[in-house]
């Protein structure tokens, strides 16, 4: 099953739903998604549910801690994640979501009012700006974090580094 993202609000309580397999491929919705959500002047709190996530990789997981990272700092609190499968939820727990996020084995009772978010093409600098920065967010949440996405960061930065126009001398 491809992913997708559901989504709800109402007075400024907004619900995520990540279903499928979910990859870097709706990092750009996603990361679109939850600035508009922090544009409301009337945000109060949002819940994710990872319900029916089978798979989520390492981008993925560095929008949710951007989520949490800024919920905390422009409305001191920390987001509800909901992971009702144990696999999912050992990842979370590796990663230092615990932390950042109340997590919740409970599922959601009601999702009647989720609409599901259209996925927005993008271009590949876009992505991979926006990979490169889930997995520099992941990495600031603990040291273990840091160790498994030094790598992958660096070389990230490097092909960025690569891909700049260069200036003509003078």
């Amino acid at each position: 099953m491809s992913g997708r993202i559901l989504v709800a609000s109402h007075d400024g309580v907004y619900v995520i739903v990540f279903e499928g397999d979910v990859r870097l491929t709706l990092c750009t919705t996603v990361d679109d998604y939850l600035e508009k959500m922090f544009r409301d002047p009337d945000f109060r709190s949002v819940i994710v549910d990872l319900s029916g996530t089978e798979n989520i990789d390492s981008t993925s997981l560095g929008l949710l801690a951007k989520l949490s990272i800024q919920a905390d700092k422009r409305f001191a609190f920390r987001p509800t994640l909901i992971s009702t499968r144990k696999d999912i939820t050992r990842i979370l727990l590796s990663m230092g979501f615990d932390e950042v996020f109340d997590l919740v084995e409970k599922p959601l009772e009601h999702k009647e009012q989720l609409a599901e978010l259209p996925c927005r093409a993008a271009s590949e600098e876009d992505v991979r700006a926006r990979v490169l920065e889930a997995h520099r967010v992941l990495m600031s949440l603990n040291e273990a974090n840091e160790t498994a996405f030094h790598d992958l960061v660096a070389a990230l930065e490097a092909d960025d580094l690569g891909r700049q126009p260069r200036r003509a001398a003078l």
